[in-house]
């Protein structure tokens, strides 16, 4: 086997390690978070979680047009059981009117966040998700 072989061997399996350890975690235990999207601003705008903890997420858009929660860098460092509910690029989750949605996740790492909706953070839209 080639250098480039096992190079793309060993980067398939780490893009495969944080879905095994997810597969472990006992989600009937998942600490619920809930975030609200109205017209132009979070409720709550600041969202506080623990490193290792599972998570449900539960996102409700109670506004009148389509809203986004918007974080890269938290959404690709997370732990996700269902994956599919992010866009692609795994970069945010899309509401439209009167939709809600749960992610289960465990945040790894202690860190600090950026949120925001990709549409409206020019209007405000903005806030933090902090991993202690």
């Amino acid at each position: 086997m080639g250098v480039l072989q096992r190079l793309l061997l060993a980067a398939m399996l780490c893009a495969l390690l944080p879905r095994a350890r997810a597969a472990e975690v006992d989600w009937s235990g998942a600490q619920l978070v809930t975030l609200i999207t109205v017209d132009y601003a979070f409720e709550p705008s600041h969202l506080r979680l623990r490193r290792d903890v599972p998570y449900r997420l539960h996102v409700e858009n109670h506004g009148r047009e389509l809203h986004e929660l918007t974080s890269p860098d938290f959404f690709k460092s997370i732990e996700l059981r269902d994956p599919e509910l992010l866009t692609p690029e795994h970069t945010e989750i899309v509401l439209h009117p009167g939709e809600q949605k749960d992610l289960f996740f465990v945040p790894p790492t202690s860190e600090h966040y950026d949120m925001r909706c990709a549409d409206h953070d020019w209007a405000g839209m903005t806030g933090d998700i902090v991993v202690e």
